[in-house]
Parts: structure tokens; sequence; C-alpha cells
């Protein structure tokens, strides 16, 4: 799905109905994990009343979103997570933490067009570098596995659909615990005119190696503007852990800043 070329009216009377469309549309964009823009966004949560101390955790995800079309039907659609983190008291063993963790590399291989039926997917690998600077933040193993993602947007400006993963542990630190974690994100977004979404998914997690699940549920209000000649999002909201270790989290705060550059 392509965004508008039509950013500006010649006509300053319809300016701003030609910006406010352009908006709408590159926010339903942002609602679609595999959507043809290019974006970077900056993720920062902020989590309270970790570990046995009641520590909190600061976590700024750098995530930048590069589309390649590989032909007339197909694009590849590159999705990195590089985690910078700063933790205080949020591991048994106490103290502060800071620096990157794991990052987390993804392409989805996805059809230009939606199916008969409205569907649009992708699917491909994903891959964890152990890239910690600190080995609390980190596995200290090389992961890898498959990744998917099906999504639904109507006509109304709901987006709704999942996207899922599996990463296993195949090298690495041999002192350091296997991994092998299944991810779960179920989402729905409602457009609301004027580039504005609201959204709630479930960031969920199961490690199967600790027969644990970590369920949080993410409840978030975004909206495109401009900030002089760049197109901007911004989204601010909370989320609440359904499900977590007895160590982890209870609540937390988000807030994203996307830089985004429509073709």
């Amino acid at each position: 799905m392509r965004p508008s070329r039509v950013l500006l009216a010649a006509s300053p009377l319809f300016a701003g109905a030609a910006y406010s469309q352009s908006e709408d549309e590159l926010a339903k964009q942002l609602s679609n994990p595999v959507a043809s823009l290019t974006s970077v966004p900056f993720q920062l949560n902020h989590d309270f009343d970790i570990g046995p101390e009641n520590g909190s955790r600061t976590l700024l995800n750098v995530q930048p979103v590069i589309p390649v079309s590989i032909g007339a039907s197909w694009n590849m659609i590159s999705r990195t997570i590089l985690p910078v983190v700063t933790q205080d008291d949020a591991i048994a063993t106490g103290g502060s933490q800071s620096g990157i963790g794991d990052v987390l590399q993804s392409l989805f291989f996805s059809p230009k067009a939606p199916t008969a039926s409205g569907w649009t997917w992708g699917v491909g690998p994903v891959l964890s570098l152990p890239t910690a600077t600190d080995d609390a933040l980190g596995s200290e193993k090389w992961g890898a596995g498959p990744t998917a993602v099906a999504l639904k947007q109507t006509a109304d400006g709901w987006t709704y659909g999942a996207l899922v993963n599996h990463v296993a542990s195949f090298a690495g630190d041999d002192s350091r615990a296997d991994v092998s974690t299944t991810f779960l994100q179920p989402f729905a977004a409602k457009g609301i005119g004027e580039g504005r979404t609201l959204t709630v998914n479930l960031e969920s997690t199961y490690d199967w190696k600790g027969s644990q699940w970590t369920v949080p549920a993410n409840f978030t209000y975004s909206k495109v503007t401009r900030v002089g000649d760049q197109l901007v999002s911004w989204a601010a909201g909370a989320r609440y852990y359904f499900e977590a270790p007895d160590s982890g989290p209870e609540w937390g705060l988000r807030f994203v800043f996307t830089l985004l550059y429509p073709r």
C-alpha cells in the first residue's frame, strides 16, 4: 500500500483537506507492519516494580523499518530492533546496568497486493544477535527462527491482525542458558481521523525453557503531524502486565516518536 503522493493541493482552499487525507493514509500505513513505508521509530518504555527491590527499567528501542521492492509483486521489509537499556534494582543481584541489549533483526517477504479477501501477510526469518554490552542485558547467544504477520485493514479505519516469531539459540556462550522463546502480538487499531489512531496490542512472550508467559497489554494514542518539513508520528500510552515472572513488572508507560519517509 502506497501513501498519497499529494501532500498539499495547489489551491490554498483545499490545502488543509489534502494534508488531512495524507495524514490519515500515513497513520493507516503505520498500523501495518509490512507497509511500503520507510520509518524510524524511537520507542521509549518505562516499567515499574521490577525485581525484589521494586526497581525500574527504561528501554529505548530504535526500530528502523526499510521496505525494498523485489519485483513487480513482492516487497522485502527489514525491521530492526536495537534496544538501549537503563535499569536499577531490576535483577536479583541489584545495582544499576545500562547499555545496548541484543539486536533483533526480522525480514518479511510480503506480496504488494492484498489477497482477494483483503488480507496482507508476510513471512521470513528472524535473527537475534548477541550485541549486549552488559551480561545482564542480553543472552550472549545467537538465535534464529521464523517470523510471520497477517492483517486486514477495513474501509471504516480498522486494522487488526497478529505478528508472531520464534527464536531458538544455536551458538554462543556455553555457560549461559539456551534460548527458546515465542513472541505473539495480536493487535487492533482504529483510525479516528486527522492522522490519529487508537491502538491496543498484547506483546506476549512465552519462554519455553522457563515455562513462563509475559503478557503486557499496551494502549496507545498516536498522531501523524509535521515538525518543519519532516513528517513524524508521536504516540503515548500505558501498559498493564496480565502475566509476568515473579520478579517482573506490573505496569509501565510508552512513548514513541517516529520519523516518516513516504515514497
